[in-house]
């Protein structure tokens, strides 16, 4: 194996960014498109609330992870040498400042916005008379009959608050004794958030509750009533040793995560001290996790707004290109020729990926078909084809994701829908989740022998997200990745560990060592006068041993690009450290999901593309593959994504040693892209 001699035996101790506050600053760079006044408008709401779902996730899985650490001692998989509490702290730190920016352009930027265009969302207050006379009857009528207001006193234990429910936290008093109770009315799910109380004025739900709480406590006098809502933990650990089945296993932990232990409270900031003080005990959360805000609190529920019809409003429509797969003959014709590498969503899904499987299903030659699926939307056709296939006798062979975290109560559904189909549904692994994007097709041809076709994908086989995420695939026909993708099925079937492959890289045997390995020559191309250049593109780069062989790299004078989505823990520029090191990344219309690792090569270029971020997880825990792009055509447009994406004029945000990331560039590579591929609509007339 490839070595990387170091200048100095030892690397700095401080060479990473810390990977909780990189992610905060990820979601930052969300909610600065949600700021900018050049995206259309109802995008911009859309990227608001986007910022408040990625939030709400990160404190459901990180914080609740760092906080049980923090709990039991232990350090977690960080890169960053600092504690769990010294994170924990810088994390409020940072949340608070976020949520509080995101407020302020919520009510001085969005709301004026809004209303500008006829669209208002208003406080109980600011309704006319008329409107609400109009929500009072709608009180009565459509929201009053499911709510179940719960007191708290002696005979009624305070109530479990489900996470992420928004809540009013209620002071009642009994006028004929004086005496008073707590109460909570839980504001109900089923129900639109934003009530519609004239054509483009939109009230709050909870204040249309909070506002006839008398009709809910008869006799009573209202004294205070508070929104607030809850974040738990949400994370599963589901146990490698266990003896019991896999899927009952996860069954039983999805219904435990419901209980998960309460990591943030969210409060409008007029809440009293006593009520706050209330929740804060009965809910057992440190003042720390509590989150005081300008109200209105949850504005993941914008997304409703987003759908409202102005297309104006909106971005462009925008028709993805459907010639990657030539239309006048069948895929497998075209895959016999050559290699077709495709681009989602500039390449249509429909007519790529899911045409293949729906062929595959529908052709009599093919004999088998087999598929790796994370996550996948309820109605796909891609089941719906498997599922015509398994019944029309083909062996269909279906290895599923349980695992694939808040997706594992659909993915059950799912599998058991295909099982009862009758294909072969294989649940992978206890202790490594399938992350690998694979499909194999094998088809008897016209002389009697049989061909594997392959699509190996960067992204899940999910039609409705193949719209809005930036995902790679290759598909091919090449004899020795078939054999590489058909020994991956066999080892996540049956009883096999391959330890070599012939064209894939493979994790958690073979991927770690194949970077590593290839960084380390091209520090030789480099001292040998040979071209020498590394370019990585993923969605988030933490892995420190990965890190530590591009410093090295760096140190050799190697020049490196790197092209992140989300969390990056390297950290570019340093002297004597990653002076030629250079972090982008791209946020905007679609997000940047594809990973590629594209290597100089001494003259002779590597570029490869795959499922695996460059994440302990990923490198370590889960089956990952990465496959090389070999077809001139498809290798060359990869090197000019690059070229784009890393162009001083490319709108980009650029990362900086200390961790800031600045935002630089006037040209849309998205927009470029869609440009190229021929079928972008520029205006909204066209469509």
């Amino acid at each position: 194996m490839d070595t990387l001699p170091a200048r100095s035996p030892e690397l700095p101790a401080d060479r990473f960014h810390d990977r909780e506050e990189s992610w905060l600053r990820f979601n930052q760079r969300v909610l600065e498109l949600a700021e900018d006044p050049g995206v259309p408008l109802l995008e911009r709401v859309r990227f608001l609330s986007i910022f408040s779902s990625n939030l709400d996730e990160f404190f459901m899985v990180r914080v609740a992870g760092l906080l049980r650490r923090m709990a039991t001692g232990l350090v977690g998989e960080s890169a960053s040498r600092r504690q769990p509490r010294q994170v924990f702290a810088r994390i409020g730190e940072v949340a608070h400042e976020l949520v509080l920016r995101q407020a302020r352009c919520f009510h001085e930027e969005i709301c004026p916005a809004l209303a500008a265009q006829g669209i208002e969302i208003l406080r109980w207050e600011a309704l006319t008379g008329t409107e609400r006379s109009a929500l009072r009857k709608l009180f009565t009528d459509s929201i009053q009959p499911v709510l179940t207001p719960l007191v708290v006193d002696q005979a009624h234990p305070f109530p479990y608050i489900s996470g992420l429910s928004l809540n009013l936290a209620v002071v009642a008093r009994d006028p004929t004794d004086g005496t008073t109770r707590l109460a909570r009315v839980k504001v109900p799910p089923s129900l639109p958030r934003f009530v519609e109380a004239e054509p483009g004025r939109f009230a709050l739900l909870e204040d249309v509750i909070a506002e006839h709480l008398d009709e809910l406590f008869i006799g009573m006098e209202i004294i205070e009533r508070h929104a607030f809502r809850v974040t738990r933990n949400a994370d599963l650990d589901v146990d490698e040793d266990i003896t019991e089945d896999l899927l009952q296993a996860l069954e039983r932990e999805l219904a435990r995560r419901r209980f998960g232990p309460a990591v943030r409270l969210e409060v409008e900031e007029s809440i009293t001290p006593q009520v706050l003080e209330w929740l804060v005990e009965e809910l057992d959360v440190e003042p720390e996790q509590v989150y005081r805000l300008p109200g209105p609190l949850d504005l993941a529920g914008l997304s409703d707004v987003t759908d409202l019809d102005r297309p104006e409003l909106k971005y462009p429509p925008f028709i993805p290109d459907g010639r990657a797969l030539p239309s006048d003959t069948d895929v497998f014709t075209t895959l016999r020729e050559r290699d077709v590498l495709v681009h989602h969503p500039y390449d249509s899904f429909a007519r790529s990926v899911q045409r293949l499987v729906e062929e595959a299903a529908a052709d009599p030659q093919v004999m088998a078909i087999k598929q790796t699926l994370y996550r996948t939307s309820g109605d796909s056709p891609i089941v719906d084809a498997l599922i015509d296939a398994a019944e029309a006798g083909k062996q269909v062979v279906v290895i599923v994701e349980i695992k694939a975290r808040f997706d594992e109560r659909a993915n059950i559904s799912w599998a058991r829908k295909l099982e009862r189909a009758g294909c072969h549904v294989v649940f992978g692994f206890v202790d490594l989740k399938t992350h690998c994007k694979l499909a194999l097709i094998v088809r008897r041809e016209a002389d009697g022998t049989l061909r594997r076709y392959c699509h190996i994908g960067t992204g899940n086989y999910h039609p409705k997200t193949a719209r809005l995420y930036e995902d790679l695939g290759l598909f091919t026909a090449d004899p020795e990745i078939a054999a590489d993708v058909a020994s991956m099925f066999n080892h996540l079937t049956g009883f096999s560990r391959p330890s070599e492959y012939r064209r894939l890289l493979a994790s958690p045997t073979t991927l770690r060592a194949g970077l590593v390995d290839r960084i380390a020559r091209e520090v030789e191309h480099h001292r040998a006068g040979r071209p020498a250049r590394i370019r990585f593109k993923c969605n988030a780069m933490v892995d420190g041993g990965v890190i530590d062989a591009l410093y090295r790299a760096s140190q050799e004078g190697v020049p490196i690009e790197i092209w992140v989505r989300g969390i990056c823990a390297l950290r570019p520029g340093l002297p004597d450290l990653s002076e030629t090191i250079q972090v982008r990344s791209v946020l905007g219309r679609f997000l940047e999901h594809s990973r590629i690792y594209a290597f100089e090569g001494g003259g002779e270029p590597e570029v490869w593309i795959g499922s695996a971020d460059l994440m302990h997880r990923n490198l370590d825990r889960r089956v990952e593959t990465l496959v090389q792009v070999t077809d001139p055509v498809g290798a060359g447009y990869l090197a000019a994504l690059f070229d784009r994406a890393m162009d001083d004029e490319t709108t980009t945000w650029r990362l900086d040693s200390a961790g800031h990331w600045t935002r630089c560039g006037h040209d849309d590579v998205q927009e470029h892209l869609m440009r190229l591929h021929g079928r972008a609509r520029v205006t909204v007339e066209e469509s």
